[in-house]
């Protein structure tokens, strides 16, 4: 037996919990992992609370971020005592994800710890982090370099937005954050932001092309903000879009990339090729400064795990949380 987060579906409603699991429920998979810590993404938020719905399947144990250590194996490409990660591919939404002491799933799915970090530390990263590198390695693909200007991150006080402002500054960016809690705008500057503007400058309407500011982008909000930053982006500059924290709509026009050469690039953290997630990892481990993780990290346990992702919906965390699932 091992404990667990369990969201359930039925008769009596839509609930989650801390229960006691057998083994033998456990879903097929090739890899069994003794999960050491994972985390509360806004994907786990919406799943716990049933906000909108993400979990297709019941019942369903959350979390798609997971780091621990290889139980069992018959994966060629794993054996017992190895340390692993895994974000995406869909567990904690169709295959039982990470927010529990046991873990079964494809090897294929997951990705050695890189040597730099500790399980808590990969997990303080996690699926935030890692799609937050994935942005940093679109703009450098696109050809966006520190010289050609300033790089706006929407969203900043979330886990994207807080591992993206601390990568960028660390490459040499000049980053512009962007936050509706100005609360926050030590922490923002402590992870290396050089500004940071109200978000009421991006949530309403706005016109199809402004004045042109920014180089490149990292947006994880969406509908009126990414089209703002669209408008407001430099001749041929770039926009990575990876969330729709603020919708998923886009209501915006084919101004800025036919008149100023804009390209809008999308970011997909589930489905993401292995070996581009073993980039984004090898990178992670050179360009963070893993010094910074404890500002952007919290604990808490796998109880408090439920109440703290009503919060995290309500835009009232900071950062990432990591959940160590042995307390």
């Amino acid at each position: 037996m091992f404990k667990g987060i369990l969201i359930e579906k039925d008769d009596a409603g839509y609930r989650a919990s801390v229960q006691d699991i057998a083994d033998s429920q456990l879903p097929e998979g090739d890899v069994t992992v003794r999960v050491d810590y994972s985390s509360l993404n806004y994907k786990d938020g919406l799943a716990i609370t049933g906000k909108i719905p993400v979990v297709r399947k019941f019942p369903m144990v959350p979390g798609i971020d997971i780091a621990g250590t290889v139980e069992s194996s018959s994966h060629a490409d794993y054996k017992a005592g190895d340390r692993v990660v895994l974000n995406g591919w869909g567990v904690g939404e169709t295959h039982w994800g990470g927010l529990a002491q046991k873990a079964r799933l494809k090897g294929d799915w997951l990705v050695p710890l890189p040597a730099a970090f500790s399980e808590k530390q990969a997990v303080a990263i996690g699926t935030a982090g890692y799609t937050a590198m994935l942005c940093v390695l679109a703009l450098e693909r696109q050809g966006v370099m520190p010289a050609d200007g300033e790089i706006v991150v929407t969203g900043a006080a979330g886990g994207v937005g807080s591992v993206a402002i601390a990568v960028l500054a660390k490459l040499g960016y000049t980053v512009v954050a962007v936050s509706g809690r100005p609360e926050e705008t030590d922490y923002l500057k402590q992870l290396g932001a050089a500004e940071v503007l109200d978000r009421s400058e991006f949530s309403a309407p706005g016109k199809p092309l402004g004045k042109e500011r920014w180089a490149g982008a990292v947006d994880v909000v969406g509908s009126h903000t990414l089209a703002n930053v669209c408008a407001t982006t430099k001749y041929r500059g770039v926009v990575t879009a990876c969330g729709l924290a603020g919708g998923m709509d886009f209501p915006s026009s084919v101004a800025p990339f036919i008149l100023r050469g804009v390209t809008l690039v999308g970011i997909d953290s589930v489905m993401c090729p292995r070996p581009e997630r073993l980039v984004a990892w090898q990178r992670l481990a050179t360009d963070l400064d893993v010094g910074k993780l404890g500002l952007i990290t919290h604990e808490v346990s796998l109880a408090e795990a439920i109440p703290t992702a009503a919060q995290l919906i309500d835009g009232k965390v900071r950062g990432r949380v990591v959940v160590d699932v042995n307390r």
